[in-house]
């Protein structure tokens, strides 16, 4: 039985990676597009991805710690 609870936990780790690299992947897809449409918007845009794609991994990364004890 404690395999299944161990398994749970790997399975949910698994899950918020992936889902941490999809909100960066997307972030990253925005950014590009939106500084490929208009480069004068570089500053902007690219800090606010940057911050999107903090949070996103920041997220990832605390569930990690959180669902991996």
């Amino acid at each position: 039985m404690m395999f299944l609870a161990e398994m749970s936990g790997n399975i949910a780790v698994g899950l918020a990676a992936t889902g941490g690299a999809i909100g960066v992947g997307l972030a990253a897809l925005g950014a590009a597009g939106a500084i490929g449409r208009n480069p004068g918007s570089f500053g902007l845009v690219f800090t606010t991805a940057l911050l999107g794609m903090a949070l996103s991994e920041g997220l990832a990364i605390l569930v990690f710690f959180v669902v991996g004890r």
